[in-house]
């Protein structure tokens, strides 16, 4: 069930078939560009930058069902209906969900770094997942990561500069407004790496 693109209904997504691409232009009801807040959180960033760009179709993912309910409201409250919000794994999604070379832009802030060795292999990124970004991104087009965990920045950018299908660009900066909650913690406490690649 697609939600609705009234600004009053619901804005959350329930894909018809979890096994194809979805249709973006039809569960957005127009064609504009598509960016996508992989792991959005509180919605602290994606509420603030839909709100700033109503012409760009805006898609949040999260697995917790009570962050996206909560995303939901606050979407409604704002008659933001250049959003829509994806219960699901940031991994699927991005591999089975999103249509080929359809993506704009992808923001990937603030993602579970799983600090603990025997832990790694959880992360999002290793190289799967990067074929998984180029497959989906536009020729020409970025996705943005930060995290305050610098071994993880680290291990991402240096995955990123050893990838030929990719270059290194000027790291994204949210505007004040635009940083998650989760940032905020942060900010004046630890340092935060981000890096931008734009798919060549």
């Amino acid at each position: 069930m697609a939600a609705t693109g009234a600004a009053r209904a619901s804005v959350r997504y329930f894909p018809e078939d979890w096994l194809r691409p979805m249709a973006v232009d039809r569960l957005f009801k127009r064609t504009a560009p598509l960016e996508i807040d992989i792991g959005c959180g509180k919605g602290r960033f994606l509420l603030a930058h839909a709100q700033r760009h109503p012409d760009i179709n805006f898609l949040g993912v999260d697995r917790m069902l009570r962050r996206i309910r909560k995303i939901d409201r606050k979407a409604v409250r704002r008659e933001l209906t250049n959003v829509r919000l994806l219960r699901a794994d940031a991994y699927y999604t991005t591999a089975y969900l999103i249509p080929e070379e359809s993506v704009s832009t992808y923001y990937i802030l603030f993602p579970d770094p799983w600090p603990k060795k025997r832990h790694v292999t959880h992360r999002l990124f290793d190289p799967k997942y990067v074929d998984a970004l180029h497959r989906t991104l536009e020729p020409g087009r970025p996705f943005h990561f930060a995290t305050d965990h610098l071994p993880y920045f680290e291990a991402v950018r240096e995955i990123m500069l050893r990838d030929k299908r990719f270059e290194e660009i000027p790291a994204f900066e949210p505007l004040e407004e635009e940083r998650t909650d989760f940032e905020r913690l942060y900010l004046n406490i630890k340092p935060i790496g981000r890096c931008s690649f734009r798919k060549r």
